[in-house]
């Protein structure tokens, strides 16, 4: 596994940074700049499992959050991929290349200044996604909260 990192700073306070990355409506407008037609499915707690879904069908991943202090840091694992036909998949190379990694988002307030920090472990084939959608999808995500 890799790992890596994104982090940004957004003029506001962590709880209006978790309530806009986290709310399923704003999670749309932030998250669509990088990965188009994504949402999630499930709830934000921990020990549940939460579908992420890509658009047009494309079918996506399921995590379990293994973390989750309110406001202040998420763990999600994944543990399958979902394919396009809402099937989940632990078997194929692909899903092989899924479990097991992770992402964590970690939120840090000071001077009503949050910053937010992800780190992801994940496979080599999938680094080109996340180092050229996070960057843009953070940047939509500090629009939204300054906005």
């Amino acid at each position: 596994m890799k790992k890596l990192h994104f982090s940004t700073t957004i003029n506001a306070s962590r709880e209006k940074v978790w309530k806009t990355m986290l709310d399923p409506e704003s999670y749309k407008q932030w998250v669509n700049v990088s990965w188009p037609g994504s949402y999630y499915e499930g709830g934000w707690k921990k020990g549940t499992k939460m579908k992420f879904i890509g658009g047009d069908n494309q079918g996506g991943t399921l995590v379990t959050i293994v973390d989750l202090r309110q406001n202040e840091f998420i763990l999600a694992n994944h543990i399958a991929v979902i394919n396009s036909d809402g099937s989940e998949d632990r078997e194929s190379d692909v899903a092989k290349g899924w479990i097991g990694s992770t992402e964590s988002y970690t939120f840090t307030e000071k001077d009503g200044v949050t910053e937010l920090a992800i780190e992801i472990n994940t496979t080599p084939e999938w680094e080109k996604m996340f180092t050229d959608g996070w960057p843009k999808a953070l940047a939509k995500l500090k629009e939204i909260c300054e906005g």
